[in-house]
């Protein structure tokens, strides 16, 4: 009961304006002042030993150490591991942070700006004390014309930020934004001396090889440029006992290993080469992460169960294509996209089909609008087709086998073929041609060739409309630039699912960043409806206004039939080498798997003696070459 009541006491004086640990943008803070650590911890594991593991984007090669610039490729693990930002998240308690780098912060009573005090332990990894003007330098840079732009869109709605003392700043902002605090809070912190060379301030896309100058818990240790990279833990992390990172971040080296063939990285794992991996693909998980090393025990699938809102996943496509922007053109091609038959096929059943953007989540869009939405769509109603307001939300089309009853893919590829007809597009000449007589060509990129097995079934589908559909593997990095530059008809994104998204769909959405590069933005839309809904969601001061806002857009967004839905599964699938590593005994309820193995587990005593021994050898040929 006393915990509970100074928690609530806690969250009425961030409300009114005073001085508080952290911050929530809807309701109370769960935890209260002081609290000593956080569940999901074990705030005795102890510290040593190392876990070697693989990225698990696409990458396939690194060539620069500045994860915030557009050109070239960062090395995995950077931004987790060796930047901080003034509040962190709780992965127990969405929509709430607490205080990292700043011990306190104070929301002015109109809302228009934050107040961030910071710790006066903070430390850079060169030993010098985190301060106000450092915190300033980060935001300018990060939002200047060098850093990557769609930083700038992030955190477009913060005006700027006033230096009031050593450690003492305020973030200004455009408007008031419940979740402008928690942006502000997120901004990854370097020291102005990064960047620097002989005294002169390089311009920030300049500085690629130089190591960062950050907080974090780890240093960049040996690399083996573009192929692996090893970080090492600061023996001096100011933070190791703060409450907020206590039993936190406990090995003492961490390895990336980068492979750029799937089949080899999965034999490598099973050979012993690296100790974790996360699998995202059924046939790998069902058929290739077997045999004697999993029977014999050396080798531990497990299922992590969370309860994370759904992740985005899908094929989206690049509307600024001509062929490509009828919303009739784009939702027959999907039509021809049979995930039943790749369910059983090829994924073994173990999955669902996509619905929307929100799939399995508060903000998921269903049947038709209810009241709280159309009060958010009326005012739009000229700008938006009367099917939004008409029709339930569009559903991904199901096939039935031939013996059942239900729509078969033949149904569905002749209802394709009658959207195609309206849109201009007719089968002649051997192929599907508009009015000019140029065929349909479209093109699926990708990196790593993992899509190849699910593009080839839709090819010949869409070759049943006369549609000719090319499948391209590029390496990751020229894919980056191809997506930077929006130039691909058709490409598979992932995007993580959020307890509550807000400032990111600017990004993904919003008119503004469809002309920026390097944005998320790749589907190029701009539509002024969806501006609206976006502001509503951003502004959002309530749980249910938020989930209403969402609905509404989910709801727009899938009348324009802008993506082929793919696929989610309910739970975590890792792998890792047994008797390694230790873990704690309670799961937060919202993580991603990478980020909790490595701010989380700790190594075993066998782990720990083996790094010792390698250390101890390492010293002493070390001391024989001298």
């Amino acid at each position: 009961m006393l915990f509970l009541l100074l928690a609530a006491a806690a969250a009425n004086q961030a409300r009114a304006g005073a001085p508080a640990h952290g911050y929530a943008q809807f309701g109370d803070l769960a935890l209260p002042p002081g609290f000593a650590h956080f569940a999901h911890v074990n705030p005795q594991a102890p510290r040593g030993g190392s876990i070697t593991l693989v990225s698990p984007t696409r990458i396939s090669t690194f060539d620069k150490f500045n994860p915030f610039t557009l050109k070239g490729t960062a090395p995995p693990g950077m931004w987790l591991l060796m930047f901080e930002s003034l509040l962190t998240p709780h992965l127990d308690e969405p929509n709430s942070a607490y205080g990292l780098l700043a011990e306190s912060v104070q929301v002015a009573a109109d809302g228009r700006s934050a107040t961030f005090r910071l710790h006066p332990r903070a430390r850079f990894h060169n030993g010098e004390p985190v301060l106000a003007a450092d915190v300033q330098h980060s935001f300018e840079t990060l939002t200047g014309v060098h850093a990557a732009p769609q930083l700038r869109s992030f955190f477009s709605e913060i005006t700027g930020v006033q230096v009031l003392g050593e450690r003492l700043l305020r973030f200004d902002f455009a408007r008031p934004n419940p979740e402008l605090p928690l942006i502000a809070g997120s901004m990854p912190v370097f020291s102005r001396q990064w960047g620097l060379e002989n005294g002169q301030r390089l311009p920030f896309d300049q500085v690629v090889l130089q190591h960062p100058i950050a907080s974090g818990p780890y240093r960049i240790g040996p690399v083996n440029f573009g192929r692996d990279i090893t970080f090492v833990r600061d023996p001096h992390w100011w933070a190791a006992d703060l409450n907020v990172r206590r039993g936190m971040f406990n090995f003492e080296r961490i390895t990336y290993t980068i492979f750029r063939d799937p089949t080899a990285q999965v034999q490598a794992f099973k050979a012993g080469e690296f100790d974790y991996m996360q699998s995202f693909i059924s046939r790998e998980w069902a058929r290739t992460l077997i045999g004697r090393p999993f029977d014999r025990g050396e080798l531990i699938k497990r299922e992590v169960a969370h309860h994370n809102a759904g992740d985005f996943q899908g094929f989206l496509f690049n509307t600024r294509r001509p062929h490509l922007q009828d919303a009739r053109v784009r939702e027959a091609i999907a039509l021809a996209l049979d995930f039943e038959w790749m369910n059983r096929q090829l994924f073994f059943n173990s999955f669902e089909r996509m619905r929307g953007f929100f799939t399995a989540s508060d903000f998921e869009a269903r049947g038709l609008p209810g009241a709280d939405e159309l009060a958010l769509l009326e005012p739009l109603r000229a700008q938006l087709p009367a099917a939004v307001f008409t029709q339930p939300v569009p559903l991904p089309p199901v096939t039935r086998l031939e013996l059942d009853s239900g729509q078969t893919l033949r149904d569905h590829l002749r209802r394709a073929r009658d959207l195609l007809a309206a849109a201009g597009w007719r089968y002649r000449d051997g192929a599907l041609r508009n009015a000019q007589g140029e065929p349909m060509v479209i093109e699926f990129l990708d990196s790593g060739g993992g899509m190849g097995r699910v593009v080839t079934p839709l090819q010949n589908n869409l070759r049943r409309l006369g549609i000719e559909a090319r499948y391209r593997v590029v390496d990751f990095a020229l894919l980056q630039r191809r997506l930077d530059a929006f130039d691909f008809d058709l490409t598979s994104v992932r995007w993580l699912g959020s307890q509550a998204p807000g400032a990111e769909l600017l990004d993904r959405f919003g008119s503004a960043a469809a002309t920026t590069p390097g944005s998320s933005n790749l589907i190029g839309l701009r539509d002024p409806a969806v501006d609206a809904l976006l502001e509503r969601a951003v502004a959002a001061r309530t749980r249910p206004e938020l989930v209403a806002s969402l609905r509404a857009l989910d709801r727009v967004l899938r009348h324009q039939h802008l993506m082929i839905p793919h696929w989610y599964g309910s739970v975590h699938r890792i792998a890792y080498r047994a008797g390694r590593f230790e873990q704690p005994a309670v799961l937060p309820r919202y993580f991603q798997p990478e980020g909790w193995v490595l701010a989380t587990w700790w190594a075993s005593a066998a782990n720990r003696a083996e790094l010792q021994q390698r250390q101890a050898a390492s010293a002493a040929r070390a001391a024989g070459g001298r």
